[in-house]
């Protein structure tokens, strides 16, 4: 089965400011289903300035409802770019000192080819015909356009949950190519819990009659109601208890009293709520479909022997893993896991589980202590690589 895109490749998303290149146009990517993917579109987004001898690079992995847009205002919803208090001018990852890349991933919805583009053999959006993807192949796709910009190495992978699985990808397929790996609140395997939690995401968008078998773009129709449920699910396994509780407790929502109803009484019922309908204006669901699947089928130790040190055998590569003390959807122990394996063949590991209330989200807001400790990781690893240092030369 080959799968070739078309030159109008995606759907509503041609205006998206940005960098995309075609890939795979001279060699096809066979993917991990045994497709081959070829002339296919990735989008990707740039900050800082390459320099000379193109040591300074920084790729980041976004995580499963993230996208190329890290450090910027989002085109479709106004807001700030997700990382955007680490990565930029003077920053923890300073633009100034290095040349950061994210690119959207394999089966996203934000410029890079998946199941909402179009289908050249039928001229519609490939929706479910569109080959089942795996982490591997995200990163793969990620090596081959390092390849089409002339970057042999990169200084450092660095990202969280879906993110962090990419980055353990690419210590393992391409450990020459990384410096630095920075893996932070993920897992070397998806757990049984979480496969659960998107299978319940997955059914409630299947669920939606407005999905239509997955055709619902060429009907004209979205399944809004279901990915809106699906997104109200994952994000309670975002936050933890103590942070649901101190934002919203037993808080009515715009009244005083109950009203013996199955309206938003209480205020967390309407932040899901709002969450949902927000989420489905810059989301595609059979995209959601697609990266929930490869996260669930991440399991990095079942291509090594179900050894997982041996993905990580004479590694060059040094690590940084981070943990959050709430994060109940990658918890400490998953994490440690990696370090435990790490450790195991004499790697450069260093490990910092951070205290915070605010559970798996913790990765993506203003932590001051995660901030700091990678920081200084990224600049020791800096002095180490003969890069510059904050505000002056290398030393």
């Amino acid at each position: 089965m080959t799968a070739t895109t078309g030159e109008n490749n995606i759907v509503k998303d041609d205006d998206l400011p940005g960098h995309s290149v075609r890939l795979g146009i001279d060699e096809p990517l066979r993917l991990d289903c045994g497709a081959d993917l070829q002339n296919f579109p990735v989008a990707y987004q740039t900050y800082g300035t390459l320099n000379e001898d193109k040591s300074n690079v920084i790729v980041v992995c976004h995580a499963l409802t993230g996208d190329q847009f890290v450090a910027e205002t989002h085109p479709l919803t106004g807001k700030e770019g997700w990382w955007d208090h680490i990565v930029g001018s003077g920053k923890t990852i300073d633009t100034d000192r290095f040349f950061v890349i994210c690119s959207n991933i394999l089966g996203g919805c934000m410029g890079t080819v998946g199941p909402k583009s179009i289908n050249p053999a039928t001229g519609k959006p490939w929706g479910l015909d569109f080959p089942v993807i795996t982490v591997r192949d995200m990163v793969n796709v990620q090596a081959m356009l390092l390849d089409h910009l002339g970057i042999d190495d990169v200084f450092a992978v660095l990202g969280g949950s879906m993110g962090g699985m990419q980055v353990l990808q690419w210590a393992a397929s391409f450990p020459d190519r990384v410096f630095a790996a920075v893996p932070i609140a993920t897992a070397a395997r998806h757990s049984s819990q979480n496969i659960a939690f998107h299978e319940v995401g997955r059914q409630a968008i299947m669920a939606d009659l407005d999905w239509c078998g997955g055709d619902y773009l060429a009907q004209g129709k979205n399944p809004n109601r279901g990915l809106s449920v699906a997104r109200m699910t994952a994000h309670i396994t975002y936050m933890s208890e103590s942070a649901l509780h101190r934002k919203f407790g037993r808080r009515l929502q715009d009244r005083k009293e109950i009203t013996y109803g199955f309206e938003a009484d209480f205020q967390v019922e309407s932040y899901l709520r709002h969450q949902g309908i927000t989420f489905v204006d810059r989301f595609d669901a059979n995209s959601y479909l697609y990266t929930t699947r490869a996260m669930d089928y991440f399991d990095l130790a079942s291509d090594y022997d179900d050894n997982l040190a041996n993905a990580f055998k004479d590694t060059p590569t040094r690590f940084c893993v981070f943990s959050f003390t709430s994060d109940w959807l990658f918890p400490t122990d998953a994490n440690r896991e990696i370090v435990h394996a790490l450790n195991a063949v004499a790697a450069n590991v260093s490990f910092a589980e951070i205290k915070s209330d605010n559970g798996h989200d913790a990765f993506l807001l203003d932590e001051q202590e995660f901030i700091r400790v990678l920081g200084g990781f990224i600049d020791g690893a800096a002095r180490h690589r003969g890069l510059p240092s904050r505000g002056g030369d290398a030393s």
